[in-house]
């Protein structure tokens, strides 16, 4: 056996565990939902399940409402979490090593005892509500079982990672560039828009899907403090299986999850390789 045939085994014996437990875990799975939203209460297979979920007005709703608050939390994290670390990245002093001490420990708090944690402070009788009450105020906004608690929600758990990423790449942008553009007159706004986010473009761009995956498929938050009506694709496909028993509509939900997923992933994929093929040119 050759040299260069000993190598691509070697390299395919490398790959293969990897590729296996991706087939298992992910591939088998999916194609197993894709064969059972396909069946309908009869044993035949046809589109059955999905043109319920766009003919019903619950779960059209929850579809709309998933959407909503998926593309507003991501919009959110991604602005917020930009602004910390660049903040971090060019600034100094107290404020800034007390944000950096700070923002990480989201991470570590389990996403039962933050939701509930919420509940406690934004409720209607929550810590925040009493506070307000003391000040005069003789009302409260609804905040929990509402959409505005679980983007609150998803704004807690998902900052903190986002703002970590951004900052490892705004933290591999050289001084020696910025120094260099403000030599020769350009602004902040200037250096910004022609330096700072083009350079941290790709992270953002990766920051920006694993949070709009993360929130799209999200349970606990939507599931605690969501409203009853309409609901989170998540929260609506566990009641759908768990209480309603349908197998079927449950698992045409969770591909259409993925449908939804695999778009957004579609388009990073799509710009890593436009990407890559700028640099091999």
């Amino acid at each position: 056996m050759s040299k260069q045939a000993r190598r691509g085994l070697l390299g395919i014996s490398l790959v293969l565990p990897s590729f296996l437990i991706l087939v298992l875990i992910v591939v088998l799975p999916i194609l197993g939902s894709l064969k059972e939203s396909l069946t309908n209460h009869s044993g035949g297979y046809d589109l059955s399940n999905y043109k319920y979920l766009f003919t019903d007005k619950l779960m059209r709703s929850n579809i709309i409402f998933t959407l909503e608050v998926t593309i507003a939390s991501t919009l959110l994290v991604m602005v917020i979490s930009y602004v910390l670390a660049v903040y971090m990245r060019f600034n100094q002093g107290m404020a800034v090593n007390w944000i950096r001490r700070m923002y990480m420990i989201p991470i570590f708090i389990p996403s039962v005892i933050a939701t509930y944690g919420l509940i406690q402070l934004l409720g209607n009788r929550g810590w925040a509500a009493r506070i307000l009450y003391h000040f005069g105020s003789e009302s409260f906004p609804r905040i929990i079982f509402d959409m505005k608690g679980v983007i609150i929600a998803n704004l807690w758990f998902n900052i903190p990672f986002t703002t970590m990423l951004l900052g490892s790449a705004l933290s591999a942008v050289p001084n020696s560039v910025i120094e260099s553009a403000k030599d020769v007159g350009a602004g902040k706004l200037r250096i910004f828009f022609k330096l700072i986010l083009p350079l941290t473009f790709k992270t953002l761009l990766v920051a920006s899907t694993f949070v709009f995956m993360g929130v799209i498929g999200s349970f606990t938050a939507p599931f605690l403090i969501g409203p009853n009506a309409p609901q989170m694709l998540g929260v609506s496909m566990e009641q759908i299986f768990g209480v309603f028993q349908d197998r079927q509509l449950a698992a045409a939900t969770a591909f259409f999850t993925f449908l939804m997923c695999s778009f957004v992933g579609y388009f990073y994929i799509r710009s890593m390789i436009k990407e890559e093929g700028m640099r091999s040119s």
